[in-house]
């Protein structure tokens, strides 16, 4: 059996829901063979209020969250990733930093529920299905038979999982 952790960045414009999303649903569905991490490129500073709350209604600890810029995964000391995912459109169509290692590279996005405008509670919906999109997807993810992929086949998985719950709507917001 492979004992090895893999190193996941997610990354989004403004690092304050669908990547800490996804950081936190990598870290729990990993189950120790995963080690998620989230950042922007141009970060808020701060994670949003409705992230916080979707996190803690699906019990979710978020007082380590913070919002990072992706430099910081560029830097010498940086863990060395083995995937880099962006989740919103705007960040995918920005240039990335040289990541260190070469790491396999996917675009999974997924609707800014920042974005939303109207009640509380629409806002808490698009967040709620924010969240539900890229638990299915990081689910997937992490039940990949690894070991038997080679690096060709596995492009092709990470890039199918890219595709599942596609939605028109989606916008380029962070």
């Amino acid at each position: 059996m492979n004992d090895k952790i893999y190193n996941v960045l997610f990354l989004c414009t403004g690092n304050s829901a669908r990547s800490v999303f996804a950081e936190s649903l990598i870290n729990r569905f990993g189950r120790g063979r995963f080690r998620g991490y989230s950042a922007g490129s141009n970060p808020k500073g701060e994670i949003n209020p409705y992230t916080i709350l979707e996190l803690k209604r699906n019990n979710y600890l978020t007082e380590e969250l913070r919002s990072k810029d992706w430099e910081e995964f560029a830097a010498d000391d940086a863990p060395t990733m083995d995937f880099v995912f962006t989740v919103c459109d705007k960040a995918a169509a920005e240039v990335c930093p040289v990541w260190p290692g070469q790491p396999m590279t996917a675009h999974w996005g997924i609707s800014d529920p920042a974005a939303i405008e109207g009640t509380d509670i629409d806002k808490k919906a698009a967040f709620s299905k924010a969240f539900s999109e890229l638990q299915n997807r990081i689910s997937i993810f992490v039940s990949l038979p690894f070991e038997s992929l080679d690096k060709l086949k596995l492009q092709e998985k990470l890039d199918e999982i890219g595709k599942i719950n596609l939605d028109s709507s989606r916008d380029s917001a962070a």
